[in-house]
Order: C-alpha cells, then structure tokens, then sequence
C-alpha cells in the first residue's frame, strides 16, 4: 500500500534554445529519452520523464526552447512551452552559466512571473565556467524572477543533481504514482526511432539544413528476428536533398548506421534500418505537413497559430 507522504507532481523544464534542458531530463531520469545536439531548437514536441524514487514520483515535461519564431513550426513550439507552464506543480527554468542574463532569459522571466506556480532556477554548465566566476552568474540570473531556489548544476557531469531533485520534490504536493515505476517515458519505440534519426542528421549537418529536415517512420514491425524500420526524412530544398544523401550516398550511410547501433542499443533488439530523402517544399509552414509529422497543434492556442 503506497505510503500518505508519498509527493508526486509534473515540472515543465524550460529555458532558451540550447542550455541543456534534454541533456538535464535524460541525466535526471538516468537514461535516454530526449534527442541532444549543440544545435539550438533540437527538441520540437513536449517529451514526458518519469522519474520515481520509493516516496516521490516527478513528472519533466521537456519543452522545446522558447526563442523568435520564424515560421509555423517555430510558433507552434513556443506555443507548446508556454502552454505547459499552465499545466504543471512547478516549473524549472535552466539558463547557462556560460553567458550573462540576455534579451531571451528577461522574456521567459517575463512570462514566469505572471504565473503563481513555484519556480526554481538550475543554472547549468558551471563546469565550462570557473569557480570564482558562478557567485556572480548566480546573482545576475536570480535577479530575473522570484525563484523558489537557485542551485549551480552540470548536467553533463551530473553535479548537484540529486540536491536539484531533492529541491524539486519539496516543492511538490503529497500525490498519487501517476505511471507505473518502471515506466520511464510516454513516447512509443516508434517515435523514439525518428527522433534518434533527426539526432543524428543534427549532428551531421549543418546551418539550415537540419532545422529543415523532417522524420517520418513508415514502417515500425518485427520481421524474423529483428524490427524492420522505414523511415522518410522530409527536406524543403532540392540542395538540402543532396547534402543529406552525401556523395555517393555516404552522409545518409552514416546517419543510418549511427541511428540503428542507438536504436540497438536502446531497444534491446537487431534492427534493420530503411532510410529514404524526400522533397516537400516549406514544410514548415504547412499546417497539414505539420500535422502529419505529428505536432499536435491543439496543444497550442489559436492565436499562436496564425
């Protein structure tokens, strides 16, 4: 029978593109659910973790960056961020160490303090910065709103995170187990293949290229002793279709042999990877296209649609 001092509750983890929010979920959970590159708007859809310890159970709902959108797609993933933070026990705003308070932090500061849920700073990276210097970071980022707590973390080295949870859980309300104990994610294997997919072209391709590339799983079965998977990826220029193949069709080698040893590894299973280029100009900007690749756009106000 679960204890009465059992807390439990979601934390939406938000912050501008590019300061480690997956990396910080994927550490906290203590496996792989979110894609990561150095490349700014990396996460495009709200990813679920589930982290449960004996008496508490915390719900990271990893937002995409909120930034200036420049197209559909853009909008649409700020829209998401914004609207989880109506829908959380707490919110966790990560900045980086590595820079001083910008235009970016003072919006999403703007919007935090609009709201009555608690919100807890974690300024991350402090390993890229030296120690003499985090004192002063901590102050000028702790001006922005008022913070629930402040805590200096790594989430690359890991440092400090268990205190970040312990904080965390404190700012919780006695709850229910929401999701069984071993359930660590909500995304099915299937979107899970994609995202390692479009991982991997972020990690192998540059300027607009990878932000303009889409991931559709055809195909996702068990044939024989393996998973058979076929996948599409979507460019919107007839140049990006060719920087993806490669010469000789050795880039699209390479981003299928990295996908599949993840996927592997990840999935506990042989797998053979089919992966084809196609064209659909401006995806982006399509609300059907978007749709189909699965953005929920119902997840965002009409107002930031348009």
């Amino acid at each position: 029978m679960q204890e009465t001092n059992f807390r439990s509750g979601f934390a939406a983890v938000v912050g501008r593109p590019n300061v480690g929010k997956s990396t910080l979920v994927n550490a906290l959970i203590g496996q792989k659910i979110a894609i990561v590159s150095d490349k700014p708007q990396t996460t495009r859809n709200r990813i679920l973790g589930v982290l449960t310890r004996a008496d508490a159970q915390i719900i990271f709902l990893d937002t995409p960056g909120i930034h200036r959108p420049q197209h559909k797609l853009g909008r649409y993933m700020v829209g998401v961020a914004k609207e989880t933070l109506t829908e959380v026990d707490v919110i966790l705003l990560v900045v980086e160490a590595t820079t001083a308070p910008g235009a970016g932090d003072h919006f999403i500061s703007s919007l935090l303090r609009e709201t009555k849920t608690p919100v807890f700073l974690a300024v991350n990276k402090i390993d890229r910065v030296k120690a003499a210097a985090i004192p002063g970071i901590m102050a000028a980022y702790s001006s922005l709103a008022d913070f629930a707590g402040v805590l200096p973390i790594s989430a690359l080295q890991g440092e400090n995170l268990d205190r970040l949870t312990s904080d965390l859980l404190r700012l919780l309300p006695a709850g229910p187990m929401y999701y069984p104990p071993d359930q660590v994610t909500d995304q099915p294997e299937r979107v899970l293949a994609g995202e390692l997919i479009r991982e991997k072209v972020l990690q192998l391709t540059r300027d607009e290229v990878p932000h303009s590339v889409a991931v559709e799983v055809e195909e996702f079965r068990e044939k024989g002793d393996f998973l058979y998977i076929r996948a599409l990826l979507y460019a919107e220029r007839e140049s990006q279709k060719g920087i993806l193949v490669g010469e000789g069709g050795r880039r699209l080698k390479e981003i299928g042999t990295l996908a599949r040893q993840e996927m592997e590894s990840l999935f506990g299973n042989r797998i053979y990877l089919d992966i084809w280029v196609k064209l659909r100009k401006d995806w982006r900007n399509q609300e059907t296209s978007l749709r189909g690749f699965g953005y929920d756009l119902n997840l965002v106000r009409d107002g930031e649609r348009d």
